[in-house]
């Protein structure tokens, strides 16, 4: 039996994906979180085989949830679902430990599939994603993937118009902190203004 557990903020996506699984054999929905911070208690207390993650929840989430759980419990299989397309985070969640990368737009039998696939061993992503990835590895890949998991972050903030006070505020970091990060971000991606990285961020589907 594959005990699954499901992180994900909104309680109607939380339901849908439990009645898609409990359709399946071999697989239990063993527990749900409602946040990142609520993921990581019930990782230490509990015995999961996979634990299905949404990229973006209040607290803990994203690339930094995928690290904490996986230096907690190594042996879980983290499978990341997002409604963010595979070019955004895939290569960095499989890099921070990550099994897989599923976008919420995907088939029921994609997720179950992929659960499996995990649970056994194995790794999902798609084509693309694993391009970019060896493509990152070997240097060559595209200027936002030389970027540091936080700085790809402070740059998707910025370029969804954030501010640097709002940005400190949700990544608990400083204004100069924040500032030095966007500074380095435009340095690394070789534009010059806020709205060159914008543009940057059009240009390569990362909106």
């Amino acid at each position: 039996m594959i005990r699954v557990l499901i992180a994900d903020d909104h309680p109607l996506v939380r339901e849908g994906l439990k009645q898609i699984l409990a359709a399946e054999s071999g697989i239990e929905v063993a527990a749900e979180a409602p946040d990142g911070d609520a993921a990581l208690k019930l990782v230490r207390a509990g015995d999961f085989d996979v634990a299905l993650l949404d990229m973006s929840m209040p607290g803990l989430s994203g690339i930094d949830l995928v690290k904490r759980l996986k230096l907690e419990k190594p042996g879980l299989k983290l499978l990341v679902l997002s409604m963010h397309g595979e070019r955004q985070y895939a290569a960095r969640a499989l890099k921070a430990g990550a099994s897989g990368y599923l976008t919420k737009d995907g088939p029921p039998a994609q997720l179950v599939g992929a659960i499996r696939k995990v649970a056994a061993g194995g790794v999902h992503v798609s084509e693309a994603a694993a391009a970019e990835l060896i493509g990152a590895a070997a240097g060559d890949g595209l200027p936002h993937t030389h970027l540091s998991d936080r700085e790809f972050e402070v740059f998707k903030l910025l370029a969804g118009g954030a501010s640097p006070t709002e940005i400190g505020r949700k990544l608990s970091l400083s204004v100069k902190t924040v500032s030095t990060h966007k500074t380095r971000v435009l340095e690394k991606l070789g534009v010059g203004s806020t709205a060159e990285l914008v543009r940057y961020a059009l240009e390569n589907r990362l909106l």
